[in-house]
């Protein structure tokens, strides 16, 4: 088959995610046949560096042997049960792992089977759980500026990224939002903890004036990932966990794009060294495999909803496939690797390695900032680097970094004027290398007026 023959197919019946169609009638698809570690092929045979992990999803490459086994072998046993009611090993044993893995007081694992659905679960759980105390006053959200948390009509409420939210408006609960503490944001000769310590006052504000109906603040921890890879200081976090405490409001981390060793640590708030009342968990969670979601959350706060039936305190929230057999496998064949392989020690020499690379970038006239947080790193195109002044997105400036970047075996799918590298975990450096003189060779291209 040739691309094109997929392609013609593909245009007469498909409607793809976060895309204008009509780009596609000069923007050429990529059907891709097969992907083997870090490198997606073709139906021509030619190859790319799968830079951003397929969405953030792929930790330890394409077609890894140990998960497929995984795969395998639960196939021929069960493939999917009903969980209410039900249940089986496979989500037994992923719920003790994982137990065992984030931070102490997480007890207890509501499955979900994306990233939104679980930020869903976790907002309707915390409304839920201040209902049951008698406080159903506490019904509002506080969120960051420049937040995203998914596009569904509740994750986008507590989002904060016009180009996802406004169209909806009129049909969203709206959310507190303070400013964030995004480093990128700082004043001339600011620390990046200090513009997080900074940043926090405005926080602290508003859980005083807000306590009374809020029932939860949610954040990304450590890097706003859609909205341009924005990163902080971990101050912020534990300043939060304190504030939250003394003004009785949950603490909801999204770690759906950070957890899993993104960020240098197994999870962000690590670094933080917090509990936030909920944990939500996706892409990573099946190494890239199998949609699968979990909200972590404390005994205390299971014992909310603990009561005979006719109280009618139970959380009454399903998805069909919550708790699908073959994705909890898929996720225990990850767990295995990270426990056998050493992972986050290897990956922080990546991490070196991909700063190394991108360092020269660092004087690009039109290079406003690189950016690291563990195994996300970000390059901010800018018109005016003393300024710090963006292009003009109808400019659509990172769209010529990734079509570049295709023409040179990598997929690099920029975010505006971002460009980021966001790799699986099985990268070599060679292959970082590689990626860094595409990416320098996309930019130069990309900023030509």
């Amino acid at each position: 088959m040739r691309n094109q023959d997929l392609v013609d197919r593909d245009l007469s019946v498909l409607w793809h995610p976060c895309t204008q169609m009509k780009d596609h009638e000069w923007l050429p698809l990529v059907p891709i046949k097969r992907g083997q570690g870090v490198w997606l092929e073709d139906y021509e045979g030619n190859r790319y560096i799968d830079a951003i992990s397929s969405w953030w999803v792929n930790l330890f490459g394409h077609a890894n042997p140990r998960i497929n086994q995984a795969v395998k072998d639960q196939l021929d046993t069960l493939e999917h049960v009903i969980l209410a009611g039900f249940s089986h090993e496979p989500v037994v044993e992923l719920s003790e792992r994982l137990v065992e893995l984030t931070p102490p007081g997480l007890q207890r694992c509501f499955y979900a089977d994306n990233g939104s659905s679980a930020v869903e679960v976790a907002l309707k759980m915390s409304y839920h759980y201040w209902r049951n105390q008698g406080r159903p006053a506490k019904h509002k959200f506080i969120t960051l500026s420049n937040s995203y948390h998914g596009e569904t009509l509740g994750t986008l409420g507590v989002g904060d990224v016009a180009l996802y939210k406004e169209t909806y408006k009129p049909l969203l609960m709206e959310a507190i939002t303070v400013p964030s503490p995004d480093a990128w944001q700082r004043e001339a000769g600011e620390s990046w903890e200090d513009c997080a310590e900074r940043a926090f006052l405005a926080m602290e504000r508003a859980l005083e004036q807000h306590a009374h109906e809020a029932a939860a603040v949610i954040v990304e921890p450590l890097v706003q990932c859609a909205t341009g890879m924005r990163m902080y200081h971990p101050i912020y976090l534990k300043r939060l966990r304190d504030a939250c405490d003394r003004h009785g409001v949950h603490l909801i981390a999204d770690e759906i794009a950070v957890g899993f060793g993104r960020t240098g640590t197994l999870f962000a708030c690590e670094q933080a060294g917090i509990t936030p009342d909920f944990m939500c968990l996706s892409k990573g969670l099946t190494g890239g495999y199998l949609p699968l979601a979990v909200v972590m959350t404390t005994e205390a706060m299971y014992q909310a909803f603990y009561d005979d039936y006719a109280s009618l305190r139970a959380f009454l929230h399903s998805h069909s496939y919550t708790g699908n057999p073959l994705a909890c496998r898929t996720a225990l064949a990850t767990l295995d690797i990270f426990k056998q392989d050493n992972v986050i020690a290897r990956n922080r020499r990546l991490a070196e390695k991909m700063a190394e690379v991108a360092a020269p970038l660092a004087d690009h006239p039109h290079v406003g900032e690189v950016r690291q947080t563990g195994m996300i790193l970000a390059i901010e195109m800018v018109k005016d680097k003393a300024a710090r002044a963006p292009f003009p997105w109808q400019e659509r400036r990172g769209l010529k970094v990734y079509q570049h970047a295709l023409r040179n075996r990598a997929l690099l799918r920029p975010l505006g004027n971002v460009v980021y590298f966001m790799p699986p975990y099985v990268i070599t450096e060679e292959e970082i290398e590689h990626l860094g003189r595409v990416a320098a060779e996309g930019i130069d291209l990309a900023v030509r007026d």
